[in-house]
């Protein structure tokens, strides 16, 4: 998997450079500036990009602007954004219509390698990584209820809160000890109940974090 850094600190940076090739990963180029990080990802077309949010010019939301910018010029291509902290805007900007091949961490997450390796490699296979302080501030909104979400079943949202952050179904099985077989269960019960149909066009996976996210 082909990967361009975009992280103004040098060393944070680099760290992230040798961490994600002893993980496997093929880092193509890095930069420390957000319009330099579009070039670069127009130039190398890379499967994934990992970006921070505040980044030069401005040092305010350049990164995360250049991260919607290449999502929506480039939907094949993979983004991650990494943050200080949560902002329920940038979620909201980030994930659009479509939360998938895309992550929200906290820098916090790069401390724990091995989970961090797991989440990068999650979103550039198409799955989402958001981090559980990012998938609070999104539930902290206050708009008008989604009530067929608000009629689910306390473990049905606890599931589904679970499929927001990106886990597999045997990772939520293992947190919840329950069988992978009862997570399978619960989602189907989830999609039945949010009117989520099989469908050869539509990943309900997908859709029932859409509307998770969004109530």
């Amino acid at each position: 998997m082909r990967i361009v850094i975009g992280e103004d600190e040098a060393l944070t940076r680099e760290g992230l450079a040798i961490m994600l090739e002893q993980a496997g990963f093929d880092v193509v180029a890095t930069t420390g500036d957000a319009a330099a990080l579009v070039a670069l990802t127009v130039a190398h077309a890379p499967d994934l990009v990992i970006t921070d949010i505040r980044m030069p010019p401005t040092h305010t939301d350049d990164g995360l602007r250049a991260a919607v910018e290449i999502r929506r010029a480039h939907p094949a291509i993979a983004v991650v954004v990494l943050s200080q902290h949560v902002q329920r805007r940038y979620a909201v900007d980030l994930l659009g219509d479509e939360p998938s091949r895309v992550g929200y961490l906290l820098k916090d997450r790069i401390v724990d390698i091995e989970n961090f390796i797991t989440d990068v490699r999650r979103v550039g296979e198409g799955g989402t990584a958001l981090d559980p302080a990012v998938i609070a501030a999104m539930l902290s909104r206050t708009q008008r209820p989604d009530r067929a979400v608000e009629q689910l079943t306390p473990r049905q949202r606890e599931v589904l809160a679970l499929i927001a952050e990106g886990r597999s179904n045997g990772a939520i099985a293992r947190q919840l000890n329950v069988s992978e077989k009862a997570v399978v269960q619960h989602a189907s019960n989830i999609y039945d109940e949010l009117s989520l149909p099989p469908s050869q066009d539509d990943h309900r996976r997908v859709l029932a974090v859409v509307r998770y996210l969004m109530r």
